[in-house]
């Protein structure tokens, strides 16, 4: 049997297909989902149970004339397939294809980027505004997922284009919420009532009629707006949204397509802004994730036939879940540590906690801003919050860290999980620049472990502090090292010599922080065969920074290398380069050569990390070729490769 779903490469394809046969698109929809996911990996919960929602969409709308924004854009696999990105579907998430997210640059259906969730109805707003400062008349729908919903931006976003009255859509994809059977019948059959032309021709005349009666009309027009409220109230959940200015219509079942359809159509029809709530089941179609939402939300490689994941060659453990099993190991000594977390514990490692010390954990949902200044309160009163956030998530409270935590000096402890590349989910999540938003904050302390063992030291360092600490560390696999069975405090403000201490004299420097200390001694054993003399630096601080070292390392070399997997802008080279040029001008050190290594003034695509950091000059063979030309050896880098051998085995041992 021939697939429809071949014979669409454009919305205007899916609407010549008979009623009766857009289930089977539905269904073929899923099964290449569930094809590509299971080998790919990405987000697949969502996008299973958001496929009618799609085809519904782009079956009424005139796409891509009609807006369609889509929240976070973990829903918007079935999007893509249906907007000609069918044929490069199973690049989906690989270096150099097609993106798990949203994005302008990759199609004109793409109408607004998204990665971070809570943004869809504040841009739809700003489309609908500039739609009609230009007088056009086209739609625009936001479609945002339920957890997104926990985001303050969105109501903020609500409450405005309530006020405005702007003609708006809003649909609110609720996979969480279940509805029986007779109550999403009867609601599916109240909102074709409700939203059709005889009804809303009926309901403003009436209305008008009602207002024109002297005396007794406003009262009575008052009695009308109740009753019409009661009845909504007792069968829907919508009081909130038309409290903030919206016309509510649902819940609607999310996977019968015909009363979606209806819907639509006659929501095209209405003015103002309108909020519809549709129940999906997330997962829909594979019975694996519809009993585990939470578990196939996002998901590696696996296998189609049991759910299971593909299991990676046994290796050491990730750096989340050495943070994980060290902030259990120090909360069972000090009662007064709590673990706080923005709808992401099983990202950030935090699930174990939870069921450890369920009455010390808090998950405010997508809330950033909320985490960082409860947080603060909890501080004020003596507790010992840390706040485990992505390093990209983490710039949403950018105000809250600066006003309700540094200024008030309060010992709360930051810990930014996926600090530099994190691979498949591309620019939107990279954490790139955190220790340019951090390091200018005075009171903040910021360090980075160079492997998972230096990671337990610096939370119990961490903790030990009366003022604010971040903690940067990367996604994946830490490299292997032992760790010490108790977590010390380390000297705040210095780093260490890792390589090289025995030598009064180098040829050059390598200045690390984090995981750039690695890939750093494998460039500099590599560049000892070639004769070159190299010191290493564990920074382990990007503030305070160890203004003593840094002036030792400039009596012993005049050229210096910093190296660090976030933007140079602002970074910790900066920062080196802020402290050499002071102790310069003071006549404390002579003049040194600086270059900076780090991640470049672009957005890097999506990609696994470790193509990225070859591509981007952050791998170890990269690093000393560069620093051979630096130290003036152009005729040994021409040849490097061919003539050196570098161990990616190689680990740094802790100097305490």
């Amino acid at each position: 049997m021939d697939s429809f779903l071949n014979q669409i490469n454009h919305p205007d394809d899916l609407k010549k297909v008979p009623l009766e046969d857009l289930p089977r698109i539905a269904k073929e929809i899923r099964a290449v989902i569930l094809k590509t996911v299971s080998e790919r990996g990405g987000h697949l919960g969502a996008s299973l149970g958001a496929v009618e929602l799609t085809i519904a969409l782009h079956r009424v709308f005139d796409t891509p004339k009609d807006r369609i924004i889509w929240d976070v854009g973990h829903q918007g696999y079935p999007h893509k397939l249906l907007t000609g990105r069918r044929d490069r579907f199973a690049t989906l998430r690989q270096h150099k294809g097609i993106s798990g997210f949203l994005s302008r640059s990759e199609s004109e259906f793409d109408a607004f980027g998204a990665g971070h969730a809570g943004t869809s109805i504040s841009a739809a707003l700003g489309m609908a505004e500039a739609r009609d400062q230009q007088g056009k008349n086209h739609h625009v729908i936001a479609i945002i997922g339920d957890g997104s919903m926990t985001a303050g931006m969105a109501y903020e976003a609500l409450n405005h284009a309530g006020a405005l009255k702007r003609n708006l859509i809003v649909i609110l994809n609720d996979n969480e919420m279940s509805i029986s059977k007779n109550v999403g019948a009867f609601s599916a059959y109240l909102n074709r009532i409700l939203t059709s032309p005889f009804y809303t021709k009926f309901k403003s005349e009436t209305m008008s009629m009602l207002k024109n009666i002297p005396k007794i009309g406003p009262p009575m027009l008052e009695v009308a707006r109740r009753a019409e409220e009661s009845v909504k109230g007792m069968i829907v959940p919508g009081i909130l949204f038309e409290e903030l200015g919206f016309r509510y219509i649902g819940p609607i079942d999310g996977h019968e397509i015909d009363h979606l359809l209806t819907t639509f159509e006659n929501i095209k029809k209405l003015s103002g802004p309108i909020l519809i709530h549709v129940v999906t089941k997330k997962g829909k179609g594979y019975a694996q994730a519809e009993a585990d939402p939470v578990g196939f939300h996002g998901m590696p490689s696996f296998h189609l036939s049991t759910g299971q994941a593909k299991k990676a060659p046994k290796g050491p453990p990730s750096y989340t879940s050495v943070f994980s099993k060290s902030l259990i190991k120090l909360a069972q000594e000090d009662q007064n540590i709590v673990a706080i977390t923005a709808a992401m514990p099983e990202g950030t490692g935090l699930t174990q906690f939870s069921q450890v010390f369920p009455n010390r954990f808090y998950d405010v949902g997508i809330s950033e801003q909320h985490a960082v200044t409860m947080a603060a309160g909890m501080a004020a009163e003596g507790l010992r919050p840390v706040v485990a956030i992505y390093s990209t998530f983490l710039q949403r409270a950018f105000d809250q860290i600066v006003h309700d935590v540094a200024i008030q000096n309060l010992p709360v402890v930051f810990c930014l999980d996926r600090a530099g590349i994190v691979g498949e989910d591309g620019a939107t999540h990279t954490g790139a620049f955190d220790i340019s938003y951090l390091r200018g904050i005075p009171n903040m302390t910021l360090m980075a472990p160079k492997d998972e063992n230096e990671l337990q030291h610096m939370l119990a360092t961490a903790l030990k502090q009366q003022g604010p600490v971040a903690i940067r560390y990367p996604r994946g696999s830490g490299l292997g090292v032992s760790l010490d069975e108790v977590a010390v405090e380390l000297p705040v403000g210095k780093g260490e010599i890792v390589y090289g201490a025995e030598s009064k004299c180098w040829d050059l420097a390598f200045i690390a922080m984090g995981n750039m200390v690695q890939p750093a001694e494998i460039a500099a054993l590599a560049l000892a065969e070639q004769g070159i003399k190299v010191g290493l630096v564990n920074a382990r601080f990007a503030k305070p920074i160890d203004r003593a070292l840094l002036v030792s390392i400039a009596a012993r070399c005049s050229k210096i290398v910093t190296l660090e997997e976030q933007a140079l802008a602002g970074g910790f080279g900066d920062a080196v380069l802020g402290v050499l040029e002071e102790e310069r001008v003071s006549g404390n050190i002579p003049a040194v050569s600086v270059r900076r290594v780090g991640l470049p003034d672009y957005f890097l695509e999506h990609g696994p990390q470790k193509v990225i950091r070859k591509e981007i000059g952050l791998d170890p063979e990269s690093i000393a070729k560069m620093a051979l030309l630096f130290a003036g050896e152009q005729s040994k880098s021409s040849s490097f490769k061919q003539t050196s051998k570098i161990s990616p085995s190689v680990h740094v041992k802790i100097v305490r």
